[in-house]
């Protein structure tokens, strides 16, 4: 026993002492913000809107396809459940939403990563989903594993992300019943910050669920949240099985899920503002109504995923101001139901980082800065309307982020900001280069870019007169040739290796 409790306390200090001597890469703190949201939308357009996505809830109903238990429970609430077909009588939705949380802890294995979601705080995930990857080595090609770990790392190197997010990239060369536990094991053992789980199948969410009770243990997984995962509605109105059994797998065990309706303006919602606006609340308030008949308090965001689409092409357009309307439109929407909100993102519908990209990615950025977002996935890496992550650009966005925390910051009114003795001392006619005020705060007066190129013409063409996509590429490689693993307990590195080795050797591989 003696010999037993000292190894154990031998391998504790293997650990600390790793921890100490490790490289530690800055990571800010996730945005609390100190400036007014924009909000757009009278109180008598929240009125109409909110008494219009009651009424579709009541006469129109929402769908639950292939889910016998969720019309059971539906019909215990008090719905009435024709077929398939689920309508609300009004106010269900609203009362049963009050059970969910207005914020939540989602804690890392870090707990120095640990996020608040809900609330003026503003928390940045990367790119979600795309099956391809592009860089400028390789052009675009389908997604391998290599491609995942290569982007997670980017992410724990990354200063303004807090997050590690999901599917950063979909890793075509693993089968699609086990590439799940090989992107979480990136997550955990690659990464220190917080992450998302699997939802494309029930049993991937419990697997998510079986190995985060291997990282931080079973009883603290049941009793905290350790996964914030994307649940989306198949917009109009249809909840499928699949991912509502990975919502009912993850709100049984108390972790969050975004409830987020897929909206493309024209095809999946109507042309209008506020006609979106109502289907998205109705569906938002369906869904979110749905994970407290699971388990009242289980953590919740609600989604808006927004885009219009091209009517001559039918491709999705991003960046737009109908899309920036019904952003800011569902912030006002989800703060009067107490509820932290999911928007906006690095979107843009180019095909390169260029100046399509910036322009659109710009735009879809401040207005989830301004549109009140608590949880913004996406926030960097998304090109091609969603079918890529990029290199380039996962690092070209990261950078701007930062621009997005020191805008959250407002504007400091403190003898110090107000620059009196400065001001004075300058005088008519002098300049402010040398002067005491400016000695004692430039150094953190003004954001610095750690990408973009202000050098003067003759010293940027003597350096090759590189364009920021080349910067850009230079950046990923010395971020990864600088990466340097987390610490890991040994006992939980090798558990979480024969979890996904056990499960993994259970099934043959399908790529269907």
């Amino acid at each position: 026993m003696a010999e037993a409790a000292r190894r154990a306390r031998g391998g504790g200090g293997a650990a600390r002492r790793a921890a100490r001597t490790a490289v530690s890469f800055e990571t800010a703190k996730y945005i609390e913000r100190n400036i007014p949201n924009f909000e757009v939308l009278t109180e008598e357009a929240l009125e109409i809107i909110e008494a219009n996505a009651e009424t579709v809830l009541e006469e129109i109903g929402v769908n639950f396809p292939d889910n016998p238990r969720a019309l059971e429970r539906w019909r215990e609430a008090g719905a009435d459940v024709q077929g398939e077909r689920v309508r609300l009588p009004k106010g269900l939705a609203r009362e049963l939403i009050k059970t969910a949380p207005s914020s939540y802890t989602q804690h890392a294995r870090n707990p120095e990563r640990n996020v608040v979601i809900g609330g003026k705080n503003l928390v940045l995930a990367p790119v979600y989903g795309p099956p391809f990857v592009r860089d400028v080595a390789g052009g675009r090609r389908y997604a391998t594993m290599e491609d995942f770990r290569k982007f997670v790392k980017l992410g724990y190197m990354s200063k303004w992300l807090h997050h590690s997010g999901g599917t950063v990239c979909e890793p075509t060369d693993i089968a699609v019943n086990k590439r799940h536990l090989d992107m979480l094991h990136a997550h955990m053992t690659l990464s220190d910050k917080p992450f998302m789980g699997s939802v494309t199948e029930p049993s991937r969410a419990q697997d998510s669920v079986d190995m985060c009770g291997v990282l931080f243990g079973e009883q603290f997984v049941q009793e905290n949240t350790v996964m914030t995962s994307l649940i989306n509605i198949n917009s109009p109105m249809t909840f499928d099985d699949v991912m509502m059994g990975a919502l009912e797998v993850y709100a049984q065990n108390n972790q969050a899920c975004i409830i987020s309706p897929f909206i493309v303006g024209g095809a999946m919602a109507p042309v209008s503002v506020a006609g979106t606006l109502t289907q998205v609340l109705a569906e938002a308030l369906a869904g979110i109504a749905y994970s407290q008949l699971i388990r009242p308090g289980a953590p919740v965001i609600m989604g808006a995923f927004v885009t219009s689409i091209d009517m001559n092409s039918g491709a999705p357009t991003f960046g737009t101001p109908e899309a920036a309307h019904i952003t800011y439109g569902a912030g006002q929407l989800a703060r009067r139901l107490n509820l932290p909100y999911r928007s906006s993102g690095s979107f843009c519908g180019s095909k390169l980082p260029d100046a399509q990209a910036a322009y659109e990615t710009s735009n879809s950025l401040n207005m989830g800065l301004l549109s009140g977002v608590n949880f913004m996935l996406h926030a960097c890496g998304w090109l091609e309307g969603g079918l890529v992550s990029s290199f380039e650009k996962f690092v070209m966005d990261a950078d701007q982020l930062g621009a997005l925390h020191h805008l959250a910051r407002g504007v400091e009114i403190d003898t110090n900001a107000q620059a009196m003795d400065a001001i004075r001392e300058v005088g008519p006619g002098g300049h402010y280069l040398g002067c005491e005020h400016t000695q004692a705060n430039f150094k953190a007066a003004f954001w610095k870019s750690d990408l973009l190129d202000y050098k003067p013409f003759e010293t940027w063409e003597d350096e090759g007169a590189r364009d920021t996509q080349t910067l850009a590429s230079l950046r990923v490689e010395k971020m990864l040739g600088d990466y340097q693993q987390p610490p890991m307990d040994p006992a939980i590195s090798e558990a979480l290796d024969a979890f996904v080795a056990q499960r993994k050797a259970a099934e043959p591989d399908s790529f269907m």
